[in-house]
């Protein structure tokens, strides 16, 4: 047997392999076949099977969208209306509320209280509480669920985001959109089950290490796909001029060919997530524009969402998350970064509510038109919540906190128009039915049909789950 003939083959492929652009998604490929630490999977298939006997029982919901509000909005002026904290205006805060508590960048200083900057109303059947920064808010106060009483472990902006996105401290674990197609699969075989959008407005906006989508040590075809949210959505997704996409197909064939007798060779299942990434750049080039194209969007549609298609602002990114949504997405995460708000609170909570208010009224409204926010479980919310007590930082502000914030939850069998849990009478604490985010994680896959105890991938010797080994419960209280 010559040795060095095999050699020269495999050089050769490699070589043929890395040159072959011709317009498949350089993104695209970057983001479906970085290398899995973890066996890879099956044989390729076209889209992305679940696994065995999942869903454990009859599910609630197809999809979710999370609406994330990067750097985490205040409490105090969106949802937890605290009047004992704006009647103690500047004054001491109590040291029996802060005293050997984490607190992020206030350590050491005068602790002083900060009522609300902007007033409530009862708004819906519920009566449920809204800031005036939150009109479009008030108008569906009859569709969501707040959760006064959320809490989390992580007071930095990067460790909270990782405690929020995976369940875990550990940097690199599966985020939870990836746990969530892993065990059910994509809807779609021409759209990646999970798919992340970014926008920009606001104070301070932190950046989003692309492992807070990361698939970890699961098969690397289950993490999510970042869309540009402007010019084209993956970069390269168009064919070059002068190529078809019969020619496109050829290219993909012959590259699938040589990988599957490479994989008849090695046996590596490395190499048949490589082509299940082909095949997805490919069929990702034939949806993806189609996807984008806004023209078939009524003028009314765009005017209701505040949007200018292509303008990489939220509202944008809510239309287009209604649109992977119809196209079966399972998981759609959209961050907005912008509300890191140490200082000038007032003028950047204006900022942020206007650009996000309006399109997130939009998204709920378009869904349940379309008869889909029945099966669409979305969820709003920060990596954390802000201090009760002032920050003098370029303007008042407020500082991170993670003792008692406030998120919302809508469709699905969600409760709305209601009020979940509830924070002492200065806003420190949460006091009264307690929600932790491996609970979130938790009632996220209950309404997924998956029982997050019976849910978990063997890594290096442990039983893995989403929602760790600490104690972690379904909220159904908050669902009809």
């Amino acid at each position: 047997m010559n040795l060095d003939h095999y050699a020269d083959a495999a050089v050769s492929r490699r070589t043929f392999l890395s040159n072959v652009g011709f317009g498949l998604g350089s993104t695209a490929l970057a983001s479906l076949i970085a290398g899995d630490s973890l066996a890879a999977g099956s044989a390729p298939a076209a889209g992305i099977p679940g696994q065995p006997g999942l869903p454990h029982f009859q599910p609630k919901i197809k999809r979710v969208i999370f609406l994330c509000m990067s750097g985490g909005p205040s409490q105090f002026e969106t949802f937890d209306n605290k009047p004992e904290l704006t009647r103690l205006d500047g004054q001491a805060m109590p040291e029996s509320y802060t005293a050997g508590q984490p607190i992020a960048q206030l350590q050491g200083k005068e602790l002083k209280c900060l009522g609300a900057m902007t007033k409530f109303k009862k708004y819906g059947q519920g009566g449920v509480e809204i800031s005036d920064f939150l009109p479009w808010h008030a108008k569906m106060a009859d569709d969501i669920c707040v959760v006064r009483s959320m809490v989390t472990e992580q007071i930095n902006h990067d460790p909270a985001h990782t405690f929020m996105n995976t369940g875990s401290v550990i940097s690199g674990r599966p985020s939870m959109g990836s746990w969530i197609n892993y065990g059910l699969g994509s809807e779609t075989n021409e759209l990646p089950g999970f798919v992340v959008l970014s926008s920009v407005g606001g104070r301070n906006p932190q950046p989003i290490a692309s492992r807070q989508w990361g698939a970890g040590f699961l098969p690397s075809r289950y993490q999510g796909v970042e869309f540009s949210s402007t010019g084209d959505p993956v970069s390269y997704v168009r064919n070059p001029p002068g190529v078809n996409a019969g020619q496109q197909r050829q290219i993909v064939d012959a590259v699938g060919q040589l990988n599957r007798q490479r994989l008849d060779q090695l046996q590596d299942p490395e190499i048949a997530t490589r082509i299940s990434a082909y095949e997805m750049a490919y069929r990702m080039q034939m949806s993806v524009p189609d996807l984008t194209d806004m023209s078939d969007e009524p003028q009314s549609v765009l005017d209701m969402y505040g949007a200018t298609p292509g303008d990489g602002s939220f509202a944008s990114n809510c239309l287009l998350a209604r649109r992977l949504a119809e196209r079966g997405v399972r998981f759609i995460h959209l961050y907005h970064r912008g509300w890191d708000h140490h200082g000038d609170l007032k003028k950047f909570m204006g900022v942020c509510c206007g650009l996000t208010d309006q399109p997130t009224y939009a998204l709920v409204q378009d869904l349940k038109q379309r008869g889909m926010l029945k099966d669409t479980l979305i969820v709003w919310g920060g990596e954390f919540g802000r201090t009760p007590m002032f920050q003098g930082k370029g303007g008042v502000g407020r500082d991170h906190h993670i003792k008692g914030f406030s998120m919302w939850m809508a469709g699905g069998p969600v409760k709305g128009g209601t009020t979940y849990g509830a924070t002492d009478e200065l806003g420190y604490n949460a006091v009264e039915n307690v929600v932790h985010v491996r609970d979130l994680h938790a009632t996220m896959l209950h309404l997924l049909g998956i029982d997050h105890h019976r849910f978990s991938v063997k890594f290096q010797g442990l039983d893995m789950k989403l929602t760790g080994v600490e104690p972690a419960r379904v909220v159904k209280e908050v669902l009809a």
